[in-house]
């Protein structure tokens, strides 16, 4: 004879609502969620917050972006990619400052500012995300190998305020994403 719904012991209102019917498999269930938000913290998705005005309009100081870690994972960083860059030793999982930057020289070019514009290889480049001009001077440098050039877009601060350079690419964390 089979037990009725009448023998099952009743689980009190309070175990329904915080862990089930089957407190194993909440357990279970949160501890695989857990895993995998530490996980995606770690080593995807890293939330950084934005400390100044170079970068301005395109993200504004105080605000809270995500960096995306794998975005580089098959093919390298690109011209106009907005990205991360630590300051620190490459071995630090999780740098305590950063700058992000827009990348506009590429590996092995020639990368030059003439009369506020961007001049690659001899030829100006074309950057519609940069609402403010300027009249900003710097000699040409070639990149090496594995070296982007990254600025910011904000380009109406001084030269001498703007952090500009030649990070190489263990340096590049990831791409934003928001």
């Amino acid at each position: 004879m089979e037990p009725g719904p009448e023998s099952k012991p009743k689980v009190p209102w309070w175990q329904m609502v915080t862990v089930g019917r089957r407190p194993l498999r909440t357990l279970v269930r949160i501890v695989i969620l857990a895993v995998t938000v530490f996980l995606v913290l770690r080593f995807v998705a890293l939330p950084c917050r934005v400390d100044g005005e170079s970068m301005t309009p395109t993200y504004k100081t105080n605000s809270i972006h995500v960096v995306n870690r794998l975005a580089y994972l098959f093919h390298g960083p690109r011209r106009g990619d907005v990205v991360f860059i630590r300051l620190s030793d490459p071995s630090i999982a999780f740098p305590s400052y950063a700058y992000m930057k827009r990348i506009v020289g590429l590996p092995g070019e020639t990368v030059a500012f003439h009369e506020g514009k961007v001049i690659i290889n001899g030829q100006p480049l074309d950057e519609p995300y940069v609402q403010f001009p300027c009249d900003w001077e710097k000699s040409p440098i070639t990149l090496e190998a594995d070296q982007y050039f990254v600025v910011g877009d904000n380009r109406s601060m001084p030269r001498e305020l703007h952090t500009m350079g030649e990070p190489h690419r263990n340096h590049i964390l990831g791409k934003m994403l928001l």
